[in-house]
């Protein structure tokens, strides 16, 4: 199986502005080194969170997606990033998967984060998502998602795993960032995969303050490249998929796994 190359963006976002913040994400490709095969941008990146949906939830046409569309054609690489999505009139913190051809999926976040009143707003999503790119087996979340270690599991059937890269994208703000750092360590080692932590910086519009803390881990929880608190910046890395398939040959805890189901509960 082939390297994957991943290019991962820990950016200040402007408060209520998608023009902006897609001219800002416009300059930072523009200092990427190397061909990626996956851009990941952190959570609403075009608006930051928590922001009004009734007024800057976009449709599957809007102007954000189609930004989205022609940028990954632009660097033939998929784009990955979150915003608010309108759907039959409810809002979704959507993540968006896009592929170079314009063809995208979707996942709707599921633990919308009721201390921030995201539950009050935002309708949570009911489905996984799980992609390919070259062959690896990805599994996409957002920020909240992180502290639901049942929703993130991998699995391992019949010597085949669910995937191979756990992301997150995220507006975590600075006051949590241990339990941010600590819980990307424990999703790495427990479903033993390639995890990948995208987070913002700055200061979002009610006041909170995000230090970003973006890091790429191994499946031993060891980091394999991070950006600098604070600071705005590209981490281009590269993941080995032969690594990880010797580190799981020789210790497969996914052997003794426990198999359940999960009970989606109604919202509050």
């Amino acid at each position: 199986m082939q390297d994957l190359k991943i290019a991962y963006f820990q950016s200040d976002l402007h408060w209520e502005n998608p023009e902006a913040n897609r001219d800002h994400f416009d300059k930072m490709f523009a200092s990427m080194q190397q061909q990626n095969d996956l851009i990941v941008l952190p959570e609403t990146f075009n608006t930051g969170f928590p922001v009004d949906p009734a007024r800057f939830a976009e449709t599957d046409q809007g102007a954000t997606i189609e930004w989205m569309r022609k940028r990954a054609a632009d660097f033939n690489a998929v784009i990955c990033g979150s915003i608010l999505l309108s759907e039959a009139e409810k809002f979704y913190n959507t993540l968006i998967w896009m592929r170079p051809d314009g063809t995208f999926e979707t996942y709707y976040k599921r633990h919308v984060f009721r201390m921030g009143g995201e539950h009050k707003l935002i309708e949570p999503g009911k489905k996984l998502l799980s992609v390919e790119l070259k062959g690896w087996k990805i599994r996409p979340l957002i920020c909240y998602d992180l502290r639901f270690p049942v929703w993130s599991k991998n699995n391992y059937i019949d010597g085949s795993w669910d995937y191979d890269l756990l992301i997150y994208i995220a507006n975590w703000p600075a006051v949590r960032s241990l339990p941010w750092k600590q819980l990307l360590i424990a999703r790495a080692i427990e479903n033993q995969s390639y995890v990948l932590g995208v987070n913002r910086i700055g200061q979002d519009g009610p006041g909170n303050l995000y230090s970003g803390d973006s890091c790429l881990l191994d499946a031993k929880g060891l980091i394999l490249s991070q950006a600098s608190a604070e600071k705005e910046m590209i981490i281009e890395s590269v993941l080995n998929h032969s690594e990880l398939l010797i580190f799981r040959d020789k210790f497969n805890v996914g052997l003794d796994w426990d198999r359940f189901n999960i009970l989606l509960l109604p919202p509050d």
